[in-house]
């Protein structure tokens, strides 16, 4: 006799109770339909082969969203396992997680050479081709480590399932609660591979319907730089086979906009192994451009009611052990250097010594300067700034240039306001931090709110929960999408992260605007009231760029190298047609810089097209080019850098045109716009 069971199914948006005969899976509700890779069982997503019971609550997962995708990902990363063990059958398995746009995974294997990874890639084909179905499997720890006896990683991972961490994957491997392993199982019922995985995964390959492997590189097993030597093999994989080509292409420009690539070819700044990974030093060139970012920055500080501030580079242990820091991120701090200590002529101790750290941060110095002296309600906000120099020792596996180095200089603040200034200050900061950058170009926006990680953080949970609403308050008010990031604050306060797309549609995380009601009470940080009586301010947190160096390397990618005219760190080229006329072009270029114009005389022997070759690689804005032609009337040529050109301009016209042009500080190219038929 059929049973029916009673449960709630939410098809195309809308939910509805429904009855379906016992045994009824996910895959009897959606199998027929390959747009759906999973579904979300009361709240916990699961796969489709899962079972429904009565009072249940179902929802389909589909492949588009960013949870589906995810599961798309991880389960072509076990493909991708599966293929690279059919061609190296020595290989031993590590982790393999989803990652934004893709994923990888890790093998101790021989390195890999692209050659390897085209024949995985027809591995996984073929895979994907048998349509093998993932079958999920709960075991024992004893049988998980009876079955992953040949493969040391994972029998780490099972010692370790309580310690599983999201920050090296290890988390979609094994739970805290139980293990399971996930089998391929072919049409003709026979296991062909199988993994230890927490899931889901999709139903069957044949889901897995674009996907292509990436690159390779060397990282250490679960970040750690004292573990075993890895081979991580990268690959993307996407709903569609336009999506995957559409992401190759952005790729593509992607590499050619990056910015190590084009701070070498522009000669903007460099990173000498004498000096150490992850520590850059910008070249003239880079120097002009980051000068022309800070001054602006600072004008629109001073404009905005800042106070600037300046504190050392370096602090004795006592004021990271106060504000916490060494408690909580000691891991991302450079190792302490023992100093100050004095001996006499025996050796002996006569003076401790005591130790001094590289300051991570700004924020301590911060307090101890608000704290200096007595405090008013009449003082506050108090909005302090710094270009502050800050330095963390990220793991060699994750430094990648400008966009994640070991020093860096933040332009940060700290605003310290009255709980009834607090929401205002705010809505007040998101609008400064959002209009500053759309001045240098970027204007398009989304926020993500990260709330508070309970195994990461101080303070009680009412003083959270009003922090993590006042910020989402302020910023489902900007309009701005919101997305949230649970447990991604940092572990003094909730943040709202500012996301920029640039030209090619990626997504950066640029300012970070932080809400703390606890560093002022570690810091018995006070003010005087209205009232008479002593109350703590809040402390709002706030990196604009993130990082002046992070910020740079972005602006090199989102421009392709190819500055607006204001940060531009040569503007203007001069080009005579041939030497007899170096000093005819040079007095102009003279009224130029009279202007404050930044310029350049070609004064090589080379020929003209080919100066002209040369200022149009280093992406110059301007190119003025005399002849006999243009000295006889008192004009120059202009050239832009797509090419165009327009000829016998005046002097005084092209003079004014370039520096009024300077002085708008637009980000448009001037050969783009009707505005440049002026110096026709």
């Amino acid at each position: 006799m059929t049973v029916s069971l009673n449960v709630f199914i939410t098809r195309n948006g809308t939910g509805e109770p429904e009855a379906v005969e016992t045994g009824t899976t996910g895959l009897d509700l959606f199998g027929s339909d390959h747009s759906i890779v999973a579904m979300a069982l009361n709240g916990t997503t699961v796969d489709l082969a899962t079972p429904l019971s009565e009072g249940d609550e179902v929802r389909p997962v589909l492949i588009d969203s960013d949870e589906g995708l995810s599961i798309v990902r991880h389960s072509a990363a076990h493909v991708t396992a599966q293929a690279l063990q059919q061609v190296f059958p020595e290989a031993k398995l590590g982790i393999g997680p989803p990652i934004t746009d893709g994923f990888y995974y890790d093998f101790n294997v021989d390195p890999l050479t692209p050659d390897d990874l085209k024949t995985i890639e027809k591995k996984m084909q073929a895979i994907i081709k048998e349509r093998q179905r993932f079958v999920r499997r709960i075991v024992t720890e004893q049988e998980a480590l009876a079955e992953e006896a040949a493969e040391p990683y994972k029998l780490e991972l099972i010692a370790d399932k309580g310690g599983a961490s999201a920050a090296d994957g290890s988390s979609v491997e094994v739970g805290g609660a139980e293990l399971t392993m996930y089998d391929n199982v072919r049409r003709d019922g026979s296991v062909a591979w199988k993994d230890l995985c927490r899931g889901p995964h999709v139903p069957h390959t044949g889901y897995i319907n674009a996907v292509a492997l990436t690159k390779t590189s060397a990282a250490y097993w679960r970040g750690d730089q004292h573990n075993d030597m890895l081979q991580r093999v990268y690959g993307t994989a996407w709903p569609t086979r336009d999506e995957l080509k559409a992401y190759q292409t952005r790729m593509e420009e992607a590499a050619k906009r990056d910015h190590r690539k084009l701070g070498a070819e522009l000669d903007l700044f460099s990173f000498p192994d004498e000096i150490g990974s992850g520590l850059v030093v910008f070249h003239p060139k880079g120097g002009i451009i980051r000068m022309e970012m800070e001054e602006y920055s600072r004008r629109r500080h001073v404009e905005a009611g800042y106070s600037f501030v300046n504190t050392p580079h370096i602090t004795k242990k006592q004021l990271f052990e106060t504000s916490r820091h060494l408690e909580w991120y000691a891991d991302g701090m450079y190792p302490p250097m023992r100093l100050d200590e004095e001996r006499d002529e025996q050796g002996h101790i006569t003076r401790q010594g005591q130790d001094y750290y590289l300051k991570p941060m700004n924020c301590p110095m911060h307090n101890l300067i608000y704290r200096s002296r007595g405090r008013s309600y009449r003082d506050l906000p108090l909005r302090l700034f710094e270009f502050g120099s800050v330095y963390r020792y990220e793991k060699s596996g994750v430094v990648h240039g400008l966009t994640r180095a070991r020093g860096f200089t933040q332009d940060d603040a700290h605003i310290y306001t009255t709980r009834e200034q607090m929401k205002d200050e705010l809505a007040r900061l998101l609008t400064f931090v959002l209009d500053l950058l759309r001045d240098y170009g970027l204007d398009e926006f989304y926020l993500e709110l990260s709330t508070r990680d309970p195994n990461k953080s101080v303070g009680d949970e009412a003083t959270w929960e009003e922090a993590t609403r006042t910020l989402e308050e302020v910023a489902t008010a900007s309009g701005l999408d919101l997305v949230p990031d649970p447990g991604g604050a940092a572990f003094y306060g909730p943040k709202i992260s500012v996301q920029a797309k640039d030209a090619i549609g990626r997504t950066w995380q640029l300012s970070t605007i932080q809400l703390d009601f606890f560093e002022p009470e570690l810091f018995e940080l006070e003010y005087t009231a209205s009232d008479g009586s002593r109350q703590r301010p809040v402390m709002i947190h706030r990196a604009l760029f993130g990082s002046i160096e992070r910020f740079f390397g972005v602006l090199v990618e989102h421009y392709a190298g190819a500055f607006p005219v204001w940060l531009s760190p040569v503007q203007v080229v001069g080009i005579p047609v041939a030497a007899a006329f170096n000093d005819y072009l040079r007095s102009v270029l003279d009224k130029l810089a009279a202007r404050g114009v930044r310029v350049e005389l070609d004064a090589s022997d080379d020929r003209m097209q080919k100066k002209i070759r040369t200022a149009q690689k280093q992406k110059v804005p301007f190119m003025l080019i005399a002849g006999g032609d243009d000295e006889q009337a008192g004009a120059v040529s202009f050239r832009f850098r797509d090419g165009t050109q327009r000829n016998g301009v005046p002097v005084d016209e092209a003079v004014a045109f370039v520096a009024d042009w300077v002085a708008s500080r637009r980000n448009d190219d001037p050969s783009a716009v009707d505005d440049s038929r002026a110096v026709e």
